[in-house]
């Protein structure tokens, strides 16, 4: 009877030492583990990826956007003297079409009395100078004047056919412009811009 009480103990002791064993238990598998984590991170940046592309696509410019990168202005109607005014990009675009007068005063100007020397056209290269046949539309349409109107020196937009150079007279800050737009007296450090154009036409011009 001892023996027997001794040893019905000593079973119970190995059943509760023997540890549990799982033929299933997958996360003891650091191969199993890795795989798993790759697997849930590559599924999160696909997820973030479909989210954000809608706003990435948003941010494209679609093809009304890009039109106003250019504007093409007839000019058929203007005869020597005239000028319109064209928005292009968020900016007033001068065109005028000078008179031989005009034309003739921006070319008698020596360049060094010149406030700016360049020529700040975008059809020419960086150091081209602001004779007047750089600031026109060239050889055989120097008449032609296009330019970005706006003052060089705060943005402001000048008048036209005012100031003591026949030109361009910004009223904010007394900025004064030759009839080739470029700076003669005035805080304004430069010429006003030329932006890229061409005609494409005699009687059309494309800016952009």
């Amino acid at each position: 009877m001892r023996v027997g009480t001794r040893t019905r103990p000593a079973a119970r002791k190995r059943r509760k030492d023997q540890a549990p064993v799982s033929a299933t238990d997958d996360t003891h598998d650091p191969n199993r583990r890795d795989f798993l984590y790759i697997a849930t991170g590559m599924a999160g940046v696909v997820g973030a990826a479909a989210v954000a592309w809608p706003f990435i696509d948003q941010m494209r410019p679609d093809a009304s956007t890009l039109a106003l990168s250019t504007v093409e202005v007839d000019v058929s109607s203007l005869t020597p003297g005239m000028s319109l005014t064209v928005k292009w990009r968020g900016k007033p675009v001068f065109v005028r079409n000078r008179t031989p007068e005009e034309v003739k005063a921006a070319q008698d100007v020596k360049l060094e009395e010149l406030k700016d020397p360049l020529a700040r056209n975008a059809n020419l290269p960086a150091d081209a100078t602001a004779a007047d046949i750089d600031r026109s539309a060239g050889k055989d349409k120097e008449n032609w004047l296009v330019m970005v109107g706006v003052c060089t020196h705060l943005g402001c937009i000048p008048l036209g056919q005012q100031g003591e150079y026949g030109g361009w007279f910004c009223p904010c800050h007394g900025s004064v412009y030759d009839t080739a737009g470029r700076i003669r007296h005035g805080p304004a450090p430069e010429n006003m811009a030329v932006p890229v154009f061409s005609f494409i036409s005699d009687t059309k011009i494309r800016i952009g």
